[in-house]
Formats: structure tokens, sequence, C-alpha cells
């Protein structure tokens, strides 16, 4: 059993991988092409809606999602509750969002907000009639579907929204981008997967998970708040044109910090619900998932953070120069943002949303006590408070998860340290190939990019870094000639 239950782990991160890259990697070319046709003070509108959008998000989801997951027995009667449920909020919600519209427009001084909002609104009613089949591929650990999904959502989506921007629709072909998004991505939810409602519906069945989902709810909506609000602050503050440059910036950063956390999350939720009862194999896994995630993204976001003004001269073109400064600093909170997300991931799988809400204000009252001592020094300013809160709550998620698995902060932090030292020797390196002349921003940014690349899997090689280790023995296995090379 056990065996078997790694293999499907094994093979749902493969496809977790992959959907996360495909899709992603996707949705970063399309925003390339986006941004290199639109204007930063376009992507500001949206970048103002974003914190509304995302908190009605995960009222539609109301925390039934993760309890299904959670739940080791889960009943016919419960996913099709919660799949009424979940369309009654949607509607609830778009209503709701269209009666404030003119509000919201009014507290930016936007008049376009209000149709803006109103035309978004309509993606919550489409996203929720595909939740639940989201939900049980998820719990069944099958990201194959998911990955077709994605892929095929983000490229009739992609092209929906570039042709629109030809045509000179403005800021409406962002909005028509994430509509087609939610359409085509429910239209294929319902194609792939096997799950169909049934006409059953039960308060108590809802009741049932509600201890633990509402919990998680409050934790969603606190955290989709809190990610957001600094859209509202630079909104409210700044001008729109700084919302774009913030809000592209925060998008080049979260493509790869978050996709890596989402797609570890995604099947390890799950599978550490499974062995919630073996304490030692928890924190086995525990380990692992770490000390992956350390060995990915340390030396990504570093190396984002060395190569970001030609990075962003190359693909944005100069007029997104403003964002550098912002994707730096995001780049270096993004560096612990595995840590946090997985160690979280750890106490819903253990049944502990009382914990994970309990964490969620109180890093939320850290956050808003950083934003009132550092905005009025700018937009930099806010980001370095960001970091700072993203310090200390590091320390706060590994404390209550490590005692629950008997894996402290100490060890965790011992864990990843080599992978982080070898990082930051490869960005140093990475920085001291900038101070050289090239002939182009093109030149300097392969230079680097392959040069420290080069170095980071020779100090992974030479220190024998056990999750390196493991990578590299998995593609000896696959690829001869990678033997070859190890042999000699």
């Amino acid at each position: 059993m056990a065996g078997s239950l790694q293999h499907k782990t094994v093979r749902a991160l493969l496809w977790s991988f992959l959907q996360s890259v495909v899709q992603k990697g996707l949705q970063l070319v399309i925003g390339i092409i986006l941004a290199r046709l639109l204007f930063p003070e376009q992507f500001g509108l949206i970048g103002m809606l974003a914190i509304f959008m995302a908190v009605i998000q995960a009222f539609l989801d109301s925390g039934f999602g993760a309890a299904l997951i959670q739940k080791r027995e889960v009943t016919r009667t419960d996913t099709c509750s919660v799949f009424y449920f979940n369309i009654l909020v949607g509607l609830l919600a778009a209503g709701f969002l269209s009666l404030v519209a003119p509000w919201i427009a009014a507290f930016y001084n936007q008049p376009i907000l209000a149709p803006l909002t109103r035309a978004l609104s309509l993606t919550l009613v489409i996203n929720s009639f595909g939740m639940v089949q989201r939900t049980m591929l998820t719990k069944q650990i099958d990201f194959k579907a998911q990955t077709q999904v994605g892929l095929i959502a983000g490229a009739l989506s992609g092209i929906a929204g570039i042709t629109l921007a030809v045509m000179n629709f403005g800021v409406w072909s962002l909005v028509a981008q994430q509509i087609s998004a939610a359409f085509v991505s429910t239209v294929c939810l319902w194609a792939f997967s096997p799950w169909r409602p049934a006409l059953i519906f039960s308060f108590k069945a809802l009741g049932d998970m509600f201890g633990f989902g509402s919990r998680l709810l409050l934790s969603s909506v606190l955290n989709q708040i809190f990610e957001n609000i600094y859209l509202v602050v630079i909104g409210k503050l700044f001008s729109v044109t700084d919302v774009g440059f913030f809000a592209r910036a925060k998008t080049l950063n979260d493509i790869p910090s978050q996709t890596l956390s989402e797609m570890a999350g995604r099947v390890m939720f799950p599978v550490f619900s499974t062995i919630q009862d073996d304490p030692a194999r928890l924190k086995v896994g525990f380990k692992k998932a770490l000390t992956f995630l350390g060995l990915v993204n340390f030396p990504m976001m570093i190396g984002l953070a060395v190569v970001a003004h030609p990075l962003v001269l190359v693909l944005l073109t100069d007029k997104w120069v403003p964002c550098v400064e912002y994707f730096q600093l995001l780049c270096v909170g993004g560096v612990l943002y595995p840590l946090h997300a997985m160690n979280l991931n750890m106490l819903q799988a253990l049944g502990r949303s009382d914990l994970f809400l309990r964490l969620e204000i109180i890093k939320k009252v850290l956050l808003v006590v950083s934003i009132v001592l550092t905005w009025q020094w700018g937009i930099s300013a806010m980001i370095a408070g960001m970091i700072g809160v993203s310090i200390i709550a590091c320390y706060l998620n590994s404390y209550y998860s490590g005692v629950l698995v008997n894996y402290p902060i100490t060890e965790q932090g011992s864990a990843v340290l080599p992978y982080l030292i070898v990082s930051g020797s490869m960005g140093s390196a990475m920085y001291a190939i900038g101070l050289l002349t090239f002939p182009n921003q093109w030149s300097l940014l392969l230079v680097q990019f392959a040069g420290g690349s080069i170095l980071y899997v020779c100090l992974c090689r030479a220190f024998r870094l056990a999750a390196f280790m493991e990578v590299w023995q998995a593609m000896s296995n696959r690829m001869p000639f990678v033997a070859a090379g190890t042999s000699r």
C-alpha cells in the first residue's frame, strides 16, 4: 500500500509539475505579448479589481473543497450538496459585485471600473459550475486531466485576449481573456471528469464539513484580502500606472514561486491527508517536500532577482523598467513562500484548520502594521516591510507544524540551509557576470542564465545535496547518458 501511494504520489507530482509548467508558461508568454501590446495603466485597472475578485472567489469555494479532500469517506450527498451550494454562492456573489460596482469605481475615482467589475463578475458564476469536478480530480490525485484542462483553457483564452488587444480593445481584452478562460476551463472539467451531480441536497452534509471548511474559508478570505491589499493601497494613494507596474512585478514573481508551491501543495495535501495517522511517514514526506522546494525555489528566486533588469528589457520592453525594483524585492520575499505554503499544507492535512486560521489572523495584523509604518516612504518601502513580515510568518508557520509532526523549525532550517547557501553562491556569480560588458541585453541574459545554471548543478553535485541526488538518480535510471556522465 505504501509503495502504491508513493508511485501515485510521484506520478501526480510529475503531472502537477507538467500542469504548472505548461499552464504558467503559457500564461507568462501570453502575458508578455499583452504587456507589449497594452500599457501599464490598463493592467493597473484590472489590478485594482483583483482584491474584490479574489475575495469573492474564496467565498465561492467556502472551504468545502478542502473539506472534501480532507474527509476520508466522501458520499454523493456531500459532493452534490457542495455543488449546488457553490452555484448559489456564485450567483449571489456576481449580483453583489454588480450592485457595488459604482462604489468601487468611486473609491478609486475611475468610472470605467464599474462596467469592468460587472463583466468580470461573470467568471464567478462560470467557475462555480466546475469546482466540485476539479476538487474530486485533486482528491483522486489525478492531475493529468487538470493539465489538459489548463492547457486548452489557457491557449484559447490567450488567443481571445491577444486578438482583442491587436484590435485595440484595450483593457477589455484582459477582461475577455479572464471570462473565456473561466468558460473553457469549466466546459473542459465537465468533459474530463466523470463526476456528475444528482438532484440531492443536504444541509446536514454541509454542516458536517462546516467546522473544518469554515475556518479555512475565513483563512482564505483573509489571505486573499492581504495578498491583494497592496494593490488597493497603491491604487488609492498612488497612480493607476503605479498599480500596473506593481501588478506586473507581482505577476512575474508569482508565476515561478507560487506555481511551485501550488504544484507541490495540490499533490501533498491529499497525500498527507491519507497518512495523517502515521507521524513517522508524515515527517519523512514533509522533509522531502521541503528540501525539494528549496532545491528548485531558492536558485529560481535568487537568479530572477539578479537578472531582473535585462529580463524586463528583453521580455516587456523599456516601458516597464520602473517595475524592476519591485520585482527584485518581491523575489527576495518569494524565497520563503514555498516554505510557508508547505507548513500550512501540513496543518490542513492534519485537520488543524483552527491553528491555520489563528496563524492567518496574526500574520495579517502584522501586515497591516507594516503597511501603516512604511507607505509614506513609497512602494519599495512597503515591499520591504512585506519581506520582514514574511520572515516572522515563516517562523510561526514552521513552529506549529513542526510540533505536530515532531519536525521543529531548527531541523527544517538545517535541512534547507545548504540549498540556500549554494543558491546564494550561484547568485553572486551571476551578479559578477552582469558587471561585464555585453553587446546587448539578450546576450547578457543568456550568459547569466547559462552560467548560473551550470554552476548550480555543479555545486549541488559537489556537495551531494540529498534532494538533488535523488532527482539525479531518477534521471540516471531513465537517461543512460546521465548515468554515463555520473560514472565518469
